[in-house]
């Protein structure tokens, strides 16, 4: 009853076709949308926009980026990070070694750089699938952690190898407060996630997921498959390639190549595997999972056991994360954006759910 879309009738294609065609869903996003640009900076204070909600976002918009590659097309990929990082290399020197180039045109420009870096490192993905694309994306990994150390021009001939991003602004206004990061990483995130959503609903999304579910048989009905493995491996790094310059731009300010190492890659494949694989809602769950369900442990756990020592509550901390991880994969493996579906099944119901 409360999720009832009964009486929601559509009279052209265009209602019928629209990217959320149910009302609850509209009103959903609206107040969602007006919560995280109204409601987040009036009450959220700098530590909150430095430490948890910039870096919340930036890791949702990679795990969405993975996302797309592997939860839609079906291509394994532990390369993450690698494209992230070529994403913060390359807005940091289209600024650096372009005159007045525009920031917003710079962060296209880094997407699109990661982009054809995950293009070549997507090739081998016509011959190879499964653990072995994965080994492929795994080199691509330590080949672009290797680069940007060897070759010190990606840093400026910087000793340390560490690239200090430049000054935000766009049109005159300066981004150099937390709320106004946050708030230009907000406009980023919204534009491209719903963008990922109507890629999804699209003929690009329907093809991704043939190829997902049997290859052999998309290719035989006429999809060809290297082209849109491809075009899922540009997409999926254009995604990661802004990530990356938002994390050094936004979140960080100075950043190294070793701050996308193999393990930030693990940490947004666990993202989409707790949200749920081949949701773009699955993204932006898994990502609060891994960043805020750690800061309320922390939190509960001072609280809970005052006279604790700090070394033992970061111990205490890992293992109920843990067992949360564990929980969750049992109780629901497809994620937690499967949970959220299955609770609106049963408001359809509502008050008689089943």
């Amino acid at each position: 009853m409360i999720y009832r879309e009964a009486g929601q009738f559509k009279d052209g294609y265009a209602a019928d076709e629209q990217i959320f065609p149910i009302r609850q869903d509209r009103y959903g996003i609206v107040f969602i949308l007006v919560l995280a640009f109204v409601g987040v900076p009036l009450i959220a204070n700098d530590y909150w926009f430095s430490a948890i909600l910039i870096p919340f976002l930036i890791l949702s918009l990679a795990a969405l980026g993975l996302n797309i590659l592997t939860g839609y097309t079906g291509q394994l990929s532990l390369g993450t990070a690698g494209f992230m990082a070529v994403g913060a290399f390359a807005a940091f020197n289209f600024m650096l070694r372009v005159p007045g180039m525009p920031l917003l045109a710079a962060f296209i420009l880094a997407g699109l750089t990661a982009a054809a870096v995950g293009v070549v490192f997507g090739l081998p993905s016509l011959r190879i699938k499964g653990f072995y694309l994965a080994v492929a994306t795994l080199a691509a990994q330590f080949f672009i952690e290797w680069v940007l150390v060897k070759f010190p021009w990606f840093s400026n001939y910087n000793p340390s190898g560490v690239i200090s991003a430049q000054p935000m602004e766009i049109l005159g206004y300066a981004f150099d407060t937390p709320a106004r990061k946050y708030m230009l990483t907000l406009c980023i995130v919204a534009v491209l996630a719903l963008a990922a959503k109507n890629m999804a609903r699209c003929e690009t999304g329907r093809v991704w997921m043939a190829v997902r579910d049997m290859d052999i048989a998309a290719e035989v009905i006429g999809i060809p498959i290297l082209k849109t493995k491809l075009l899922a491996f540009a997409v999926s790094s254009f995604y990661c390639g802004v990530a990356g310059a938002l994390w050094a731009f936004a979140y960080l300010g100075a950043v190294e190549p070793a701050a996308f190492d193999l393990g930030r890659s693990f940490q947004i494949l666990f993202m989409i595997i707790l949200g749920g694989v081949g949701t773009v809602l699955g993204s932006f769950l898994g990502a609060a999972f891994i960043v805020l369900l750690p800061i309320f442990l922390n939190v509960f756990a001072h609280i809970l056991l005052p006279g604790v020592s700090s070394s033992l509550l970061s111990n205490l901390e890992l293992i109920v994360f843990g067992s949360f991880i564990i929980f969750f994969l049992i109780v629901e493996p497809h994620g937690l954006a499967r949970l959220w579906q299955i609770g609106k099944e049963k408001l359809r119901l509502w008050p008689f759910p089943h």
